[in-house]
């Protein structure tokens, strides 16, 4: 690598990764989304507001074949993440996306949001309801709010997955999985079997399938 591809390593772990079949992207989305507010400097975080440029700057490079995302987050912003989710969506560019450690809450729309998904089989998948930090006001339009908001990324994830609607809802609403809250814990498995990720699988597999769309191959 050259010194400017071991700075981006360095700053933010991303990383051209060229072969003799083409460039691919690595793009990792780890720790916590951070979106308008600053986290602390102790935690792990990735900033939408450096990912939304360097995806255009992808959708634009010639020399870009292929995007690797690399997921392991607890979630965190949701319209930030939902941001992010939607950029990768709309990318002309082959995507494929792997969840290794966990991929919760906002980090679902993320994982999705790939033209093929991957889990490795140890990694874990939370599915929970929109939450807020501070004070809620008691009235219908507050929880008017967080329905719209709940309904904004239930549609995304069904609209990039084979999931059901329903299926999705009874997962947010379970009551006998989580300690302190509603919602749902899947396995590698358990995410791929109810549709919501493609395939279990790592690196060979998402880079394989990245590297057949190019050729022109499906991978399905």
């Amino acid at each position: 690598m050259n010194k400017e591809e071991n700075e981006a390593v360095a700053e933010g772990g991303v990383t051209p990764l060229v072969g003799k079949d083409g460039s691919i992207y690595c793009l990792p989305i780890i720790g916590q989304i951070e979106g308008h507010f600053a986290l602390d400097s102790n935690q792990k975080s990735t900033k939408y507001d450096h990912i939304l440029p360097l995806l255009a700057a992808i959708e634009e490079s010639p020399q870009v074949d292929g995007v690797l995302i690399l997921i392991n987050t607890l979630g965190g912003d949701v319209e930030a993440g939902l941001a992010m989710a939607e950029l990768i969506a709309s990318l002309s560019k082959p995507t494929a996306s792997i969840v290794l450690g966990g991929g919760h809450s906002i980090g679902v729309p993320l994982a999705v949001s790939a033209r093929q998904s991957f889990i490795v089989p140890s990694a874990t998948i939370t599915l929970h309801p929109v939450r807020t930090q501070g004070v809620v006001l008691g009235v219908p339009q507050a929880f008017d709010y967080l329905e719209k908001m709940q309904t904004r990324i239930v549609r995304f994830i069904t609209d990039h997955s084979r999931i059901e609607e329903d299926t999705v809802r009874k997962m947010l609403s379970r009551t006998d999985m989580l300690v302190n809250d509603i919602g749902s814990i899947l396995d590698g498995y358990e995410a791929v079997n109810c549709g919501l990720i493609d395939k279990v699988g790592g690196i060979s597999d998402a880079l394989a399938f990245l590297h057949g769309m190019k050729n022109g191959i499906s991978g399905s």
